[in-house]
Formats: structure tokens, C-alpha cells, sequence
């Protein structure tokens, strides 16, 4: 199974059409959600891509320290990281050898993050998607991801609280970094990502799916209708309304 077709497996509509729906499979055997487990951080794409290049999991790993001083940007001490993150220790190891194999330097560019996920979804643009994505990650905007602030920006997205996962989201959606989402920038994420793989997700999108999912949420979200969304009003609809929560599967399936 090529990586593509690992990752639209555990695709669906309700991403950006249906939330709330869990689609049946031919054999009427509902498909399980991704877990915020082991299991799904191997399936989170960024971490296949590093993992792909790191040295066999039963490796030696006892020089990782010195590994931590070889490359021309060193990142922060593993114990520190592990205490930053909800990764384990040989965790970060493995996902240190394998960053370091692909970015010798210790920095990730934008052009890295595009050439990820044209990998993982070949069958559509993801471009537009990886330059939000990486913008997300480059939290000072100065065009480079060191390894620290990338296995931060992993934790979050994969073992982070339900809070965490939605202060990271309104991140995203706020292309600006103005401190509010407008519709124009949400409408923008969703377009990217049906881009990328709604095409392809079980139900078949339509055209209008991106739009609608955007008019609902904002329906919801903006509560004094000024056309914003401020990260209270985020938090709070999100977590107060079930639907949103389950159509907010943004992260289980395109990271």
C-alpha cells in the first residue's frame, strides 16, 4: 500500500461536509476514527516522511546526545524536549535522526513541507495546504522550522489536550495573525485541504461542501455577528457543540 493510499484510508467527509458522520464500509462496518495513540503517530504524514529516513528502530541509539552536536543548528537537549512534549525519549530520538537525515542543516523550509504532502496526496494540489501548514509551524516568520519548534507543533497536534488542539487550529485559520478569523481565511483552509484530498474522501464532496462547512461554523462562532472570530469565541463554540467537535477531525487526517 503506497503512502497516498495509507493516508485516504482513514479519510472521510465529515472533514469538511459531514460532521458528525462516520460512513460505512462496503461490508456495513462502520470505519473507526484515528486515535490519538502510537498508532496514530505513525500515521500522522510529517512523521512517516522523518521516520522514512531515520536509522532502523533497533539501532543503537545511545549517541543521540552526540548526535544533538553534529549538525550546524543544534537543537535543545533531548531531555528538555521531552519535558516540552508528550513524546518519549526514544521517540524524539528516532524522530531526530531521521529530521536530521532529511534537513542536514536542522531547519525545514516551505519547499520541504510541499514536496511532504505532494508524496502523501498525489492525486491533488496540496500546495496551497503545505504553505498554511508551514506557516503554522513557523511561528516567528522567518522561513525555517528548527527541529524543536517542529516536534513541539507535532505534540500538540497529536497528544495535546483538547484545548491545545484548538488553540493550534485557530493558529492555522488565522492566515493573517491578526488575532481573528475572518470567513475569508477559513473558507481558505477548507478550500486547500478539499484541494488536496476532498476529491477523493468517502462520501464524494461536492463543489459548495467547503463553503457550507465555513457558514455553519460561522453561524455558531460568531456570536456578536461582526463578521470576526476571536480565539473565545473559537474555543468556546468548539467545545460546547458536538458537531463542530467531530467535524474538526482536520488533524487525525492531513498532518
Amino acid at each position: 500500500m503506497s503512502r497516498a493510499q495509507e493516508v485516504m484510508k482513514v479519510s472521510d467527509g465529515s472533514l469538511l461536509g459531514d460532521p458528525g458522520r462516520t460512513p460505512l464500509s462496503k461490508d456495513g462496518v462502520k470505519w473507526q476514527r484515528p486515535r490519538l495513540t502510537r498508532q496514530a503517530l505513525m500515521r500522522c504524514c510529517l512523521v512517516k516522511w522523518i521516520l522514512s529516513s531515520a536509522a532502523p528502530q533497533g539501532s543503537d541509539s545511545s549517541d543521540s546526545e552526540l548526535e544533538l552536536s553534529t549538525v550546524r543548528h543544534q537543537p535543545e537537549g533531548l531531555d528538555q524536549l521531552q519535558a516540552q512534549t508528550k513524546f518519549t525519549k526514544k521517540e524524539l530520538q528516532s524522530l531526530y535522526r531521521g529530521f536530521k537525515n532529511e534537513c542536514p542543516t536542522g531547519l525545514v523550509d516551505e519547499d520541504t513541507f510541499k514536496l511532504i504532502y505532494s508524496q502523501f496526496f498525489p492525486q491533488g494540489d496540496s500546495s496551497t495546504y503545505a504553505h498554511f501548514l508551514f506557516n503554522a509551524f513557523d511561528a516567528d516568520g522567518n522561513g525555517a522550522i528548527r527541529f524543536e519548534d517542529f516536534v513541539v507543533g507535532l505534540s500538540i497536534l497529536l497528544r495535546g489536550t483538547v484545548h491545545e488542539k484548538l488553540k493550534w487550529a485557530f493558529n492555522l485559520y488565522d492566515i493573517n495573525k491578526d488575532g481573528y478569523v475572518t470567513k475569508e481565511e477559513m473558507l481558505a483552509i477548507m478550500k486547500s485541504i478539499y484541494d488536496m484530498m476532498g476529491r477523493h474522501t468517502y462520501p464524494i464532496l461536492r463543489e459548495d461542501a467547503p463553503l457550507e462547512h465555513v457558514e455553519r461554523f460561522f453561524q455558531k462562532m460568531d456570536r456578536n455577528q461582526d463578521g470576526v472570530v476571536t480565539i473565545d469565541e473559537f474555543l468556546e463554540t468548539c467545545q460546547k457543540d458536538e458537531n463542530i467537535m467531530s467535524s474538526m477531525q482536520l488533524f487525525e487526517n492531513v498532518i
